[in-house]
């Protein structure tokens, strides 16, 4: 009965680990490559408007769409990447890409770190705290 129990364990990790990272190309979520993100076919807009728009030149992907440090970026892309795989085995998804609260702040952090000059001076001017993506909010994919 072990032995059993221990080849149906074994034969669905090796299944999941094939599905992952070779249908599904999980080592390239691994990398900084922004073509990662068109293994998603609803990632195509978003990747397009990314090549066009003036970020391109100053950031990827990551930069923008995960925390500083190794740990916090792999794991929120663990965390994202099950929450994408879930989304489109099931089919639920959004037609137009949405950041959810916990994204749009690692987003918001990401402006404040290479822009907090402009940021810091317009929030002393205004007297309150602003959002980036409230005005910029396809400053990344035109």
């Amino acid at each position: 009965m072990l032995v059993w129990l221990l080849a149906i364990v074994m034969g669905l990790s090796v299944g999941i680990a094939l599905y992952t990272f070779v249908y599904a190309r999980g080592a390239s979520y691994l990398t900084d490559d922004p073509k990662a993100c068109l293994n998603c076919h609803v990632m195509r807009t978003e990747y397009d408007g990314w090549v066009k728009a003036s970020h391109r030149q100053a950031a990827v992907c990551n930069d923008c769409h995960t925390p500083e440090g190794v740990v916090q970026k792999y794991a929120s892309k663990g965390y994202n990447g099950f929450l994408h795989s879930v989304a489109f085995t099931s089919g639920h998804f959004p037609d137009v890409i949405q950041l959810k609260p916990y994204t749009r702040a690692i987003t918001e952090r990401a402006c404040l770190k290479c822009h907090t000059d402009v940021v810091h001076a317009i929030q002393m001017r205004r007297g309150q705290e602003l959002s980036c993506l409230h005005c910029h909010q396809n400053v990344g994919h035109q």
